[in-house]
């Protein structure tokens, strides 16, 4: 997904998802055609099949693209400060007012959070779309933020993006029904090489009869939402009669030119937050579009840590009613999902989580070495955000079968590097002493609460207390003996890959499961001292 953001200028967020979403792996080259830059187009390679697993019609699964709509809808639902969306194929551009202070406009927790919630939104909305398919595997989306300091500014990017959309359905209309038709892969795109829009058109109708000007407008234009106000019937007075209010609300409709003063300027909700489009615009010109696509990189040879956490997760941990203070099925369920991305991403060497004071808190360690999407922090930190969370709703079922997910959560993160070994290790120590110092008092809080007290006394009367304090609270009050704890609770959560083959029970290593070399494992250990580091140099591969 992608983002931007300029002072009080209006500030886009664009969701691309996985290129693969909509398109086979074979007609990847065919595309490159049409965009300015190929990295902008291949951004996940990974998940490059997940059309062909998914058995998506092709060139355009209409359910596919109705979902990506719905998600869509969601998040401007979620979100106010989004007055508009625009999107296509598997790519989502989401446009915050020019006044949003949404979290502090800062880039890497807006991207991070609308990829995630969009994956979630996607996940929990499969079943009404497909329900005859199961998901195969959980999606994630890479996003960027691009600047748009002016109304013109915006108008070319949408113009931009709605070009982009003309050319690449065109031409996957064209590869499609020529492949259809008895054609190989390597034959479509030597035909349909060099060819223009015009040349395209005669194919499609001499050939088969289409005329492309009649295909549906959400393959052609793609969609668009925005908030209109809207008259609801809120409930109904004593008589029986509808009581009816105007409420914002998100509506879709496709336009042959998102871009034109025509389209825009009839719409009050759209240029009262984000301004007049005072002329209308020809094709976009690639030298302008590339500013678009301009993207700070992450420092060399340094080890990169995405640091994610829950958004509004004491929420989330209140209304799905886990234990307190620690539920080990949600810790369970979260270093799941750590060991999803572990898998995902071989970059990624280490991870440590905790659940602090109902909050999600993991960090995913990078090789100094990485390359992953050429160390373009906002794509690296989306699509891991979104693929926790989206393996985090699909994994639900599995460790709470008793329990509905009543709204999916949300996750933000953000990319820092650390230059150096040691000051890597520091890092990781202090979010595990961070765990300790809050399972603590955690520990201590809900053990007061649960006898008697307040909130508010049980603070008051931890207030200044020292960790031996603490323990000596539980030992004498509630017979707690607080090393005798679960290593879960007390320790986080280490993930790691196996160096050679060991034995594992429970997911600890040293067990009795058999684990084989390299298998992504979960351990309870202490990662403070260097003895842990000294018995697995593997795992950052320090010299």
């Amino acid at each position: 997904m992608v983002v931007t953001f300029l002072g009080l200028a209006d500030f886009v967020v664009f969701s691309r998802g996985f290129r693969e979403l909509m398109s086979k792996d074979s007609v990847f080259d065919g595309f490159l055609e049409h965009d300015c830059k190929k990295d902008s187009l291949l951004t996940s390679l990974k998940h490059y099949r997940f059309s062909q697993v998914h058995e998506f019609e092709k060139p355009n699964d209409e359910a596919a693209l109705n979902l990506m709509n719905s998600c869509s809808a969601a998040v401007l639902e979620e979100y106010p400060d989004i007055i508009f969306a625009y999107g296509f194929s598997d790519e989502y551009s989401f446009v915050f007012k020019k006044t949003s202070r949404f979290y502090q406009r800062r880039s890497s927790k807006i991207l991070s959070l609308v990829a995630s919630f969009f994956a979630a939104a996607y996940v929990t909305k499969w079943k009404e779309f497909f329900p005859q398919r199961k998901l195969e595997y959980a999606p994630s989306f890479t996003s960027k933020v691009v600047t748009c300091a002016t109304p013109e500014v915006l108008q070319v990017y949408l113009a931009w993006r709605q070009q982009n959309c003309h050319a690449k359905n065109q031409y996957e209309t064209c590869f499609w029904m020529l492949v259809k038709s008895g054609k190989t892969i390597s034959e479509t795109q030597e035909v349909l090489k060099d060819t223009q829009k015009q040349q395209k058109n005669e194919l499609l109708f001499q050939k088969f009869g289409i005329n492309y000007k009649t295909l549906p407008e959400l393959f052609r234009q793609g969609s668009c939402l925005f908030k209109t106000k809207v008259e609801e019937t809120v409930k109904h007075d004593e008589n029986g009669n509808p009581v009816k209010r105007l409420r914002r609300k998100a509506v879709l409709v496709h336009s042959e030119n998102i871009a034109a003063r025509s389209f825009w300027n009839e719409h009050p909700s759209l240029y009262n937050d984000l301004g007049y489009f005072t002329k209308d615009i020809g094709r976009s010109e690639p030298d302008f579009v590339r500013s678009f696509q301009f993207e700070n990189k992450l420092l060399p040879l340094t080890w990169v840590v995405v640091r994610i956490d829950g958004c509004h997760f004491h929420r989330f941990y209140d209304v799905h009613e886990f234990e307190k203070p620690n539920d080990e099925k949600a810790l369970k369920l979260m270093n799941s999902c750590a060991v999803a991305v572990l898998e995902e991403f071989e970059d990624i060497q280490f991870a440590y989580g905790v659940l602090i004071k109902h909050i999600i808190d993991s960090s995913f360690v990078l090789k100094k070495e990485s390359e992953l999407y050429k160390r373009q922090s906002s794509k690296i930190v989306s699509a891991i955000a979104s693929l926790f969370t989206s393996t985090y709703v699909t994994k639900w079922g599995e460790f709470f079968p008793q329990k509905v997910l009543k709204y999916p959560p949300s996750f933000d993160g953000r990319a820092v590097c650390y230059p150096t070994y040691k000051i890597l290790l520091d890092y990781l120590a202090w979010r595990q002493v961070d765990c300790h110092i809050n399972n603590q008092y955690n520990t201590c809080f809900w053990m007061l609460v649960k006898s008697g007290k307040t909130k508010t006394q049980s603070q008051d009367y931890l207030k200044g207390t020292q960790a031996r304090e603490k323990n000596e609270l539980l030992n004498n009050q509630f017979g707690i003996e607080y090393n005798s704890l679960p290593l879960i609770f007390r320790m986080g959560s280490s993930v790691f890959r196996l160096k050679e083959s060991a034995a594992v029970e429970n997911g600890v290593v040293s067990g009795k499961k058999l684990r084989l070399e390299g298998e992504v494992v979960v351990d309870h250990c202490n990662i403070i001292e260097r003895c842990f580091w000294e018995e697995h140099p593997h795992i950052l591969s320090y010299s």
